[in-house]
């Protein structure tokens, strides 16, 4: 089976986190919304997205089934594409999750809508805006755990570390010395070649996938998921951390989201909770203003390339938009624009040309080339994001 994964309006509200890749491709639990798909229909995936992002994000060839981005796949939902024939589409109200044409087709959601509809009656988690990730984070790492660990068998850690419980996956290659690990409330999974450093105390629901490390003495609480390459330390919290990032100092970040080859400098804290407890509001790029969560406890949302200095305080309900750059004392305001330059003082554009040279530097480190289908994809975000930098 071959599969395209279709972005719908979700990919618009889902902005900054989107403006760099398809809504398939955000990491919520230990998976991307499209490997997990991949993996339970053991099938090759594509993309349909935005013409900016299809050069490195692809559509396959005559696929035999389209599938709604931002829905997180599960058991019965499973079922009902099991049972879904040539001509059907399946929907929850008017949100179209998946449909089959009769024929070979490129993707249209009018022609979803032609077909004859099956209604599917049972909930399911769609990753609609920036913080559903975190908040649905816990759900979907327990159902990424099993469908990874299913019937495998685990490697195994030090006998210098403790163990609260032993719902624990190891992959291979993976480490950890002199930590303690409570999987009794949820599951911890570490990937291939990961490292817990000495004297770490993590709380499952937890991952840390291929190739990343905890340091010395981290604190890692629930739902949490740091993804690969990446190295963190300090205290976490309910914070999803794409991967090639990295939070190498103490600090807190709880509630919040951290794309690809974003830097948090040492001693940095964001605020999760209101000083009065009120609702917290989050920047809505469609409706330039401040939209309501719902949520009480709502962090950092940081889009991919962003950076910020040593001692950067954020406020409740923070976003910095793509390749932003916060330093300085004091709290910067609540929604930092894309290639932002500054502070709490103010804000400067940081122009393409030092953004490109630091970038270079950065996937250097990691051993990648920092390309022109890259380049290309951060220059069409600069020119999409230019309105909201009114400095």
């Amino acid at each position: 089976m071959t599969i395209n994964l279709f972005d719908d309006s979700s990919w618009t509200s889902l902005r900054p986190l989107t403006f760099t890749r398809p809504v398939a491709d955000l990491r919520v639990g230990i998976l991307t919304i499209a490997e997990k798909w991949a993996k339970h229909l053991q099938s090759d995936f594509g993309f349909i997205t935005q013409e900016y992002l299809a050069k490195k994000f692809s559509a396959k060839a005559n696929p035999d089934i389209f599938i709604n981005g931002s829905v997180c796949p599960d058991e019965a939902l499973l079922e009902a594409l099991s049972g879904l024939r040539n001509g059907e589409s399946l929907v929850k109200g008017d949100l179209i999750i998946a449909y089959k044409p009769d024929q070979s087709a490129t993707h249209s959601l009018e022609l979803a809508r032609s077909l004859k509809t099956v209604e599917f009656k049972g909930d399911f988690i769609s990753i609609s805006y920036p913080d559903h990730i975190f908040t649905h984070n816990g759900v979907e790492l327990k159902k990424d755990f099993e469908l990874l660990t299913k019937g495998r068998t685990s490697g195994t850690l030090s006998s210098t570390n403790t163990f609260l419980g032993d719902n624990i996956f190891i992959e291979e290659g993976a480490k950890a010395e002199c930590s303690v690990f409570n999987s009794l409330q949820g599951p911890i999974y570490l990937g291939k070649n990961a490292e817990v450093w000495e004297s770490c105390n993590i709380r499952g629901s937890f991952a840390l996938c291929d190739d990343s490390s905890v340091k010395m003495g981290a604190k890692i609480y629930p739902n949490t998921t740091i993804g690969p390459h990446t190295r963190v330390g300090g205290e976490i919290n309910n914070a999803v951390i794409w991967g090639y990032s990295s939070k190498g100092h103490e600090g807190y970040l709880g509630n919040a989201v951290l794309g690809q080859w974003c830097n948090i400098g040492a001693d940095t804290n964001n605020s999760n909770l209101k000083n009065n407890y009120a609702e917290v509001k989050l920047w809505d790029y469609e409706a330039e203003s401040f939209r309501k969560t719902g949520l009480q406890f709502c962090g950092l949302i940081m889009a991919d390339h962003a950076k910020c200095g040593i001692n950067t305080m954020f406020n409740t309900g923070t976003v910095a938009g793509v390749s932003a750059n916060i330093f300085g004392a004091g709290f910067p305001r609540n929604f930092i624009p894309d290639f932002a330059w500054g502070g709490a003082q103010g804000f400067d554009v940081y122009s393409l040309d030092k953004m490109f040279e630091t970038a270079e530097k950065v996937y250097a480190r990691r051993d990648l080339p920092f390309d022109e289908v890259e380049k290309e994809i951060i220059g069409k975000v600069y020119e999409l994001t230019e309105q909201y930098r009114r400095f």
